[in-house]
């Protein structure tokens, strides 16, 4: 993972060592510099610098919601402001692809440079996102990614092995030696990174040191903080002798937590998943989670930008092996299909969880 200068990313570089889970922190951060990759000028005439005025425009799965918030407004307006750029958020209030294509749209005919986009479908918006290149546009996928055709390059905030083998670590020693029935609460069912990391999880399942543990069911929330809630509640309802839940999303593990916290099930029904630290706090502090993990919503956020930016500067292409400078976060390469990792998850728990404020 590439350095961050903050207090929070020196916490999780020494706990890496003993956990081998990485993700940085995002407290106490010092002033950010200026990106200097090597390759075309700028249009203030400084070599290597990204150009000034990029119109960057970060589309979400869905506005109004925590996890965006941070990675939008805390990670990718910062970015676009350090290299002197517009920035804007959009996107539906809801997770829909439909909703998004329309957006899309809007935002190609006002002239956007860079469209940075969460998608709720891998295929459903790739017409009007590949009409938005045609018209000029860099297109830059972030958290959940599209057909490869469709963008020019996509930020990934883990590997979906990363992900899938800490969720499963995390509620194996949640549940504990007996093992037992464990089910998934998930975003929407066509979510790329969600489905991607369900597989792996199964994949991972099926290693002899889980073989305790039995998945019952896979169940949707779509993102929906009400539909999240009641899903977890009918996951109880239908498997009563359930012994964990993984929710691999923000929104999801947050409603699961507040409906064990209030219910009969507290300490009986683990539950971890990737949530941020803010929301989890309190079911941490009163047992009802004794960990989860996620990486720094934020520096995915202004990885993105910084690619777009790049992008549109022409200082890469989104070709494998091309290197670029993100700001404060230092160097990244572009890998195959135009991915580029931010890292590897960390593990919050009791013991560290007031070291992060996001």
């Amino acid at each position: 993972m590439a350095a961050r200068n903050t207090r929070g990313r020196a916490i999780a570089l020494a706990m890496l060592a003993a956990l081998t889970l990485a993700v940085s922190g995002c407290a106490g951060q010092e002033e950010p510099t200026a990106s200097q990759p090597s390759g075309a000028g700028s249009a203030s005439g400084a070599p290597g610098a990204i150009k000034e005025g990029l119109k960057v425009a970060f589309l979400p799965k869905q506005v109004n919601n925590p996890y965006f918030d941070a990675s939008d407004n805390k990670g990718g307006k910062v970015a676009v402001a350090e290299f002197k750029g517009a920035y804007s958020q959009t996107g539906p209030s809801e997770a829909s692809p439909s909703a998004q294509v329309s957006y899309i749209n809007t935002l190609s005919q006002q002239g956007s440079d860079v469209i940075v986009v969460s998608a709720n479908d891998k295929d459903a918006i790739c017409g009007a996102l590949n009409e938005a290149r045609a018209a000029g546009a860099k297109v830059v996928t972030y958290d959940s990614d599209t057909n490869p055709t469709c963008r020019d390059a996509f930020i990934n905030q883990a590997s979906a092995e990363g992900i899938a083998s800490s969720q499963i670590k995390l509620i194996s020693e949640a549940v504990g030696a007996d093992g037992g029935e464990i089910a998934i609460l998930s975003a929407t069912a066509n979510a790329t990174n969600q489905n991607a990391w369900i597989e792996m999880m199964k994949t991972e399942l099926a290693k002899p040191e889980y073989s305790k543990l039995k998945l019952v069911a896979t169940v949707y929330g779509d993102d929906d903080d009400q539909k999240s809630f009641q899903e977890a509640q009918g996951l109880l309802a239908k498997y009563p002798d359930l012994k964990g839940i993984i929710s691999p999303t923000t929104v999801g593990v947050a409603a699961a937590a507040r409906y064990l916290s209030g219910s009969a099930y507290k300490g009986k029904v683990q539950l971890t998943g990737l949530g941020t630290p803010n929301q989890m706090r309190a079911y941490i502090k009163d047992d009802t989670v004794k960990s989860f993990a996620l990486w720094n919503p934020s520096d995915l956020g202004y990885l993105a930008a910084y690619t777009g930016g790049a992008l549109a500067s022409g200082l890469i292409t989104g070709k494998e092996g091309e290197k670029f400078t993100a700001g404060k976060l230092g160097e990244y390469t572009v890998g195959k299909d135009g991915a580029i990792l931010l890292g590897d998850p960390f593990v919050f728990t009791k013991d560290n969880i007031d070291d992060f404020d996001f």
